[in-house]
């Protein structure tokens, strides 16, 4: 399948919809760029795959073995995390609405808050793209091992990391047609395996393997939010399609309804999955499990091809997150540029792709991935991906706020008020989902998080400087 559809113009505003508000002395963050037929934009399909793709990575074929220790109590963790997502969703779609260009909370930190709240979004975005597509290359290693041994010699898996890396950037210099084509075909692929195990699995429940409600030790609640801190980050990813407002066809209603469907599809296919390999391998063997999925296909069909299967589709499913994840990683700095609060060379594109944030963001996460085989130690990467965690809830909390500072300025043009309680809401909701991220990240994470953001502020004092200067 193919990207479809050409290079339109955003649909007109309608009378229910405000304007968009941002002031003629600011830059738009995205005037569209160029066209063709290597720079289609998205349609709705591609923009929720992108969605579901960026959610959805590898995470999930370990997700029921690392929640198996609390007990089925973590689905009731997973369903409370499912409204504060689809609440992100709903404030992104919102958001997008007002303001349809691409950068999604960059753009609206900047609007609401000003140049230092929205370069802080974007600083933050950007550091949690590029270190987590480093990150998920050298994890999909360990799946492509099982395909194919690259593990037996460290540098043999430093240059597989390296070009599960650069392949998903090469499908990004070709243009966003070809970027939208291979996560399409990654999300259909991968979620052909999820699938047959979140539904096929619950035809070979056997509610004797569930285990005890609460085996955490502590009460209801206690396990609860012990199960959340470990599922806290499986929806990051809620925001790809507001990110990529700007590539998206008709994007005041596509954005909304992408991230929503998305997002929804992502919170099904968790929960149906986690529920039939709950129901389908015995919880003692479950908690002990380093490759849960295979384990329930070996329960429902026997032999031992399950693992295969699973390595299979954990590495397409990786390869996917990598290819919308370093589309992301551009189109923030992208935004930024724009306004000038970044390097102008990010703002260079190319077939409808910021060349310049993709070369740069697959260059540093390259290093950093030699670094960590260089170093013989994945300890490296256990700290970064913690700090990429609180990072990633930075921008998240902006936009949240955002959306709060709209709907409680008494600004008519920026309200419907026949939705103002309900966005209330909706927001309010959203705000306490970030703010449990940040919690969820731990104190360590918080604390060198906090040191990444300050190495920011020095980046934007320069860049500040400069458009001074010209001014």
């Amino acid at each position: 399948m193919h990207v479809t559809g050409t290079a339109a113009q955003s649909a007109p505003v309608p009378q229910e919809t405000p304007a968009d508000p941002a002031p003629a002395s600011r830059p738009a963050a995205d005037p569209h760029g160029d066209s063709g037929r290597h720079a289609r934009r998205f349609g709705l399909p591609v923009a929720t795959a992108l969605v579901m793709g960026n959610i959805i990575g590898g995470g999930i074929f370990l997700l029921p073995a690392s929640v198996a220790p609390y007990g089925t109590v973590s689905l009731v963790a997973f369903g409370v995390l499912t409204v504060g997502a689809v609440a992100l969703a709903l404030v992104f779609g919102r958001l997008a609405e007002r303001d349809p260009r691409t950068g999604g909370p960059y753009v609206y930190a900047r609007e609401a808050f000003g140049d230092f709240a929205g370069f802080l979004a974007a600083w933050a975005y950007w550091i949690t793209t590029w270190v987590s597509n480093a990150a998920l290359a050298v994890a999909a290693v360990g799946y492509l091992d099982v395909l194919i041994p690259v593990n037996d010699h460290r540098w043999t898996a430093c240059l597989a990391a390296l070009v599960l890396q650069w392949l998903p950037a090469l499908a990004n210099f070709a243009g966003t047609r070809y970027v939208g084509a291979v996560q399409l075909v990654s999300t259909v692929l991968k979620f052909a395996p999820l699938l047959l195990v979140a539904v096929g699995g619950l035809f070979f429940f056997d509610p004797d393997n569930l285990g005890a409600f609460n085996t955490s030790g502590t009460g209801s609640v206690g396990a609860v939010s012990a199960a959340a801190g470990l599922l806290l980050f499986s929806y990051l990813g809620v925001e790809s399609a507001a990110v990529s407002a700007g590539e998206v066809r008709n994007p005041r209603r596509n954005v909304g309804r992408a991230t929503v469907v998305g997002t929804a599809g992502a919170a099904l296919v968790y929960l149906l999955g986690t529920l039939s390999v709950f129901g389908t391998v015995a919880h003692d063997r479950l908690v002990e499990s380093t490759a849960p999925f295979s384990d329930a296909v070996n329960a429902m069909f026997g032999g031992a091809w399950g693992g295969w299967a699973v390595a299979l589709a954990a590495l397409v499913s990786m390869t996917g997150c990598l290819n919308g994840w370093t589309l992301l990683s551009a189109q923030t700095p992208y935004a930024a540029a724009k306004d000038g609060l970044f390097p102008a060379a990010f703002a260079r594109r190319r077939r409808g792709v910021p060349t310049v944030g993709v070369g740069v963001t697959v260059v540093l996460a390259s290093l950093l991935t030699v670094y960590n085989y260089t170093a013989g130690s994945a300890k490296v990467f256990e700290i970064l991906v913690l700090v990429t965690t609180f990072t990633a809830t930075v921008p998240y909390l902006l936009a949240t706020a955002a959306q709060l500072f709209h709907l409680l300025s008494g600004r008519r043009e920026l309200v419907n008020p026949r939705r103002l309680a309900r966005d209330l809401v909706v927001a309010a909701v959203a705000a306490a989902f970030s703010l449990w991220l940040v919690a969820g990240a731990g104190y360590a994470a918080v604390y060198q998080g906090v040191l990444f953001l300050f190495a920011g502020v020095i980046v934007y004092a320069v860049m500040a400087a400069r458009r001074q200067r010209a001014h």
